[in-house]
């Protein structure tokens, strides 16, 4: 349940990162979506000692949804950057 609930969460911040930073291209959506998974998995995995496949702890929680927007704000400051 705890991998579920990880997953939503990354998906989540990365869907409302897009509304906040007024994004309307549908790769980038679909992008930050990723990231947002990807960090939230990251952190969830290495705040849990490796372990979420069960319950999950309010903290684990809230370190992967900061590992989820720190990923996603560094993603897209590199993309802006690249960018001419």
């Amino acid at each position: 349940m705890g991998l579920i609930i990880l997953i939503v969460t990354g998906a989540l911040l990365g869907w409302l990162a897009t509304i906040a930073l007024q994004i309307e291209d549908g790769r980038s959506i679909r992008r930050n979506v990723v990231v947002g998974v990807i960090g939230s998995l990251g952190v969830g995995l290495a705040t849990s000692g490796g372990v979420f496949l069960g319950a999950i702890r309010g903290t684990t929680l809230l370190y992967a949804m900061l590992g989820a927007i720190v990923l996603i704000g560094l993603y897209n400051v590199t993309q802006r950057k690249a960018l001419p």
